[in-house]
């Protein structure tokens, strides 16, 4: 497809916050999965995406307090990468990520989507683990005055330190071998910001 080519239509496909919020599972995902299949990839429907916090311990456990919880912990590999919550995705377990999740939708004849933040998880920098690709570690790429002011789970990143590139260089790398189709990526841009409105 040149870059003057339109798609015919939208991505068109389920996202879990539209009913799930926070607190998706993987047994919800595969239902939905299953019935998209079934009823709606013959229409064009082909994506599932988990959306956010499915790297979060307890999501949406304080709803009447936070729709987000502050400081509270997620799922991390060694590398400070955000890992599926292995109590809501159980095949997740053991390091293997949404691979076997996102294999189940494939072979389904499905696309497989996840929501990500921009940034580095809070813990990592708190924590003060590696980057990997770099000798840099979170907190060193960590910028704690750049917060989404929505969400507080993430620190935004100094791009000008080289761990900040290896840092998305090797989400992307373990997303690849986890088998994602489709990112829908937050936080990029504040439509309220003075600036924007200039």
């Amino acid at each position: 497809m040149s870059k003057n080519s339109f798609a015919i239509t939208p991505p068109m496909g389920w996202n879990s916050y539209d009913y799930y919020d926070t607190t998706v599972n993987e047994a919800q995902v595969k239902a939905n999965a299953d019935y998209m299949a079934e009823h709606l990839k013959a229409c064009g429907w082909e994506y599932i995406v988990v959306d956010i916090e499915w790297y979060a311990h307890n999501a949406g456990s304080q709803r009447a307090r936070y729709q987000y919880i502050p400081f509270w912990s997620v799922e991390m590999d060694e590398f400070s990468r955000l890992l599926p919550d292995p109590e809501r995705f159980p095949s997740s377990a053991n390091g293997a990520g949404f691979k076997p999740l996102a294999d189940y939708v494939h072979g389904k004849g499905l696309k497989f989507g996840i929501h990500i933040m921009r940034g580095i998880p809070r813990e990592a920098a708190h924590k003060h683990t590696a980057i990997l690709g770099s000798d840099q570690k979170a907190n060193d790429i960590a910028n704690p005055s750049n917060i989404c002011f929505w969400n507080p789970d993430m620190y935004g990143l100094h791009p000008e330190e080289p761990g900040s590139q290896a840092y998305y260089d090797s989400i992307m790398q373990l997303y690849a071998v986890w088998g994602v189709d489709f990112f829908k990526c937050d936080d990029i841009c504040r439509l309220d910001h003075p600036s924007y409105k200039q």
